[in-house]
């Protein structure tokens, strides 16, 4: 726990700095083997997924795909409580999803006689990557199939991976048959990605892959990108608090432990312009981990951890930004106000009655979220990444006559005669009648 730094931000060093904010996943580092494993996926088919999965998960599976027996099945093991929990959360998700949608087309008339417009269309299909083997996901199933379904992708499919026995965990499966998955498989890792991107005998391929993963997995889907397009990079979870007086050390340590005992790489920082609750955040932190079950986990992952003391709430702000965390607290007298100066964040949550985990289970908001500073440029996972914008227009012949010479001399300038001359014989030669 000594290893937890904590300092004056004024006193940051460049390397402690560069450590904070350069937080990569070191793909390359992987990328030999992912690449192994791609090609022959790509090669074997589904004798490549049973060898792979044999060699990695521990387990030789059969079929692939979960059949209805086996998801009927875990329907009955799952107790009523736990559905009733998935039930709420699947209804918070969809209803906050629905809200992102756009209108199926719109047209706006952008000079006289020029209607120019955008058609939202569903993808085709969608593949969505939910963790598993030793551990239960499906919290993942819920926030990769259900934003796809609202979007209206026709068919959304989950590849999960095995557990010991060659099944997949009754929870995800109840899960991902709740979010209206049509087809669960029971394959992970790179061979997963590999076999939504080509396609196996029994696996049909995807258009988009979505969903969290590990480095492995992270490094197989930019691989592939080329292939099958991806949601975005993925790194170990991270959260940023920026906390004020009014803030109870208590909670502070609670989140920051909460965040560590994901992952021995998670990260958790602390950035507060009150020196006294800094200190009193500290000692909660090194109390409440020793307490944790998954304190081994969490030991290693605080010794990433930062307690910041900022000279003012505007520095806290500015270094928050910098950061650009997957998730966000704000614990201030107003939060609105530092909302306002936010520009970097996967997803934020506001004041003391907002927790991480509400979002990562059943707020509605989605928990798929750029990570690794990432957050500078992408978005969470929503309801966009399942759809393309088509743009559309209709121009009459009068129309085409008041942009005629604007298009014809740009094309001219370009050296694209053919291109002016298409808008010339419209309006000279052929005399098309105008609609």
């Amino acid at each position: 726990m000594s290893a937890l730094l904590f300092k004056k931000m004024s006193e940051l060093v460049d390397e402690e700095a560069k450590g904070l904010l350069s937080r990569g996943v070191d793909v390359q580092s992987v990328m030999p083997a992912v690449v192994e494993i791609v090609n022959e996926v790509q090669e074997r088919g589904d004798r490549a997924l049973a060898d792979l999965t044999e060699r990695f998960d521990g387990v030789r599976i059969g079929k692939v795909r979960v059949g209805k027996d086996e998801i009927e099945k875990a329907g009955d093991q799952v107790p009523e409580k736990l559905k009733k929990a998935l039930e709420i959360a699947l209804e918070n998700i969809a209803a906050f999803h629905h809200q992102e949608l756009d209108r199926d087309l719109w047209m706006t008339e952008t000079s006289p006689g020029v209607m120019a417009g955008q058609m939202v269309v569903p993808l085709d299909s969608v593949g969505a990557y939910v963790p598993g083997g030793r551990a239960a996901y499906p919290s993942s199933a819920l926030m990769t199939v259900v934003p796809a379904k609202v979007a209206g992708v026709e068919r959304v499919i989950v590849c999960t991976p095995p557990g010991k026995e060659g099944k997949v965990n009754p929870i995800t499966l109840v899960a991902a048959e709740m979010a209206g998955a049509d087809e669960i498989y029971r394959v992970g890792g790179v061979q997963a990605v590999a076999a939504m991107a080509f396609g196996t005998e029994s696996i049909r391929p995807v258009q988009k892959i979505v969903g969290p993963g590990n480095i492995y997995v992270t490094a197989a889907k930019l691989l592939l990108r080329s292939t099958v397009e991806i949601d975005m990079p993925a790194g170990p979870s991270e959260v940023l608090i920026i906390a004020d007086y009014t803030a109870e050390p208590e909670v502070l340590a609670s989140d920051m432990i909460a965040q560590a005992e994901h992952d021995p790489q998670s990260i958790s920082v602390l950035v507060t312009d009150d020196e006294d609750l800094a200190i009193a955040t500290r000692a909660e932190v090194e109390k409440q981990a020793k307490e944790t079950a998954r304190w081994e986990i969490v030991k290693e992952s605080l010794e990433k951890a930062a307690i910041l003391v900022a000279g003012s709430m505007e520095e806290a702000i500015s270094f928050s930004n910098s950061f650009a965390p997957e998730h966000l607290e704000i614990i201030v007298r107003d939060p609105m106000t530092v909302l306002g100066e936010i520009r970097n964040a996967g997803s934020v949550f506001l004041g003391p009655y907002t927790p991480v985990a509400a979002g990562d289970y059943a707020s509605g908001t989605n928990h798929v979220l750029p990570t690794s500073g990432y957050a500078r440029a992408f978005s969470g996972l929503n309801v966009d990444a399942f759809v393309k914008k088509i743009t559309v227009q209709k121009i009459s012949k009068e129309g085409l006559s008041l942009l005629k010479d604007a298009i014809t001399i740009l094309a001219e300038a370009e050296g694209l005669d053919a291109h002016a001359e298409s808008v010339r014989k419209r309006l000279v030669e052929r005399k098309l009648e105008g609609v």
